[in-house]
């Protein structure tokens, strides 16, 4: 038995929608991860609502779509800002500098940082512009620190590029 939802899909999304699980003709759940990502393309992060949706949609229960979502890093549950920063903490970069990366980025980007700890949630500035999270590995490991703004992606960052980058994203 389906539960109604309150997420609207607009026609245009549930169109690209359904032709993507023409893909996969086999098993609609093994559409589940690029319907997330057009979800989350569109209104910015993956709400319970629209967890319901695409489980719906799909024919699954609700804890099947719940649980990629809670599980890949890449899916937000809340909005984030409007430019995404995310930072690799993994060991070579770590080594690198990127625990001092994160703190530059948050300095410049007005982050208020309201524990001492390094977790990997979602920080976001008062004014809704930037937000940062520490992910794991960028697949750059022999040119850390690297980051990511949005879907740009750069290599041995350091505290004093971190103005300049910040500036590419007014």
């Amino acid at each position: 038995m389906s539960r109604r939802t309150e997420v609207e899909i607009p026609a245009e999304l549930e169109a690209t929608i359904d032709e993507v699980i023409t893909h996969y003709p086999v098993s609609k759940r093994s559409a589940s991860l690029p319907l997330l990502h057009l979800v989350q393309e569109h209104f910015g992060y993956i709400s319970d609502d629209a967890v319901r949706w695409v489980a719906d949609k799909l024919g699954l229960e609700f804890i099947n779509v719940l649980e990629l979502v809670t599980f890949y890093p890449m899916f937000h549950q809340e909005p984030i800002g409007k430019h995404h920063i995310r930072v690799c903490r993994t060991l070579s970069c770590a080594m690198a500098g990127s625990y001092r990366l994160l703190e530059s980025f948050c300095e410049h980007a007005n982050i208020v940082r309201s524990h001492g700890g390094h977790g990997s949630h979602v920080l976001k500035s008062e004014d809704g512009k930037y937000s940062i999270e520490f992910v794991e590995c960028l697949a750059s490991c022999g040119f850390g620190p690297v980051c990511m703004i949005d879907d740009d992606f750069f290599e041995a960052v350091t505290d004093e590029k971190v103005p300049q980058l910040l500036e590419q994203y007014q």
